[in-house]
């Protein structure tokens, strides 16, 4: 009796320790992410809005934090979903994605993630350091919130309108 209760509990130790060895799936490292980010800008041009591109990978204790806040927070989700089209593009051994990430400018000497917003024609408009946005453990919120905002389409063209040019 009290082997099989050992053998039980091992197995059990076994199966939660293979579970949580399972990798996240934010970013597709097969993903054609060129291809991805042309959809992207000519969605965000008929819509009025920007591109949020995250950059990451699935590797990434920091990538995998920030994806959960995001959509796990509705306001957040609401914001962006409001604002951006959303690309996450895969920075792995597998796909290091060298020639979009030389095109904009090599936003990877940041580290990971970084967030790179484009305006509806596929211009840089803003690099993130994500380190910026940190706070204890994890990310603020009105740190990442006032991100989103003050590069949102309707913010830039406030502040044109605002500021001149």
């Amino acid at each position: 009796m009290k082997l099989n209760i050992a053998l039980t509990f091992v197995i059990g130790l076994i199966a939660l320790s293979l579970s949580a060895q399972q990798p996240v799936a934010i970013y597709n490292p097969d993903a054609d992410a060129k291809t991805e980010v042309a959809a992207a800008i000519a969605k965000a041009s008929a819509a009025g809005k920007h591109v949020f591109l995250q950059i990451g990978g699935n590797w990434c204790p920091w990538c995998v934090k920030f994806h959960k806040m995001i959509n796990e927070d509705a306001k957040l989700d609401s914001l962006i979903n409001a604002n951006y089209e959303v690309v996450k593009v895969n920075y792995s051994k597998e796909n290091k994605n060298q020639e979009l990430l030389a095109a904009l400018g090599y936003p990877q000497r940041f580290g990971f993630p970084v967030f790179v917003i484009l305006d509806a024609k596929g211009n840089v408009l803003h690099i993130q350091d994500s380190g910026y946005l940190e706070q204890d453990k994890g990310y603020s919120m009105d740190k990442v919130e006032r991100m989103f905002l003050n590069w949102s389409d309707y913010t830039m063209k406030e502040a044109k309108i605002k500021y001149g040019k």
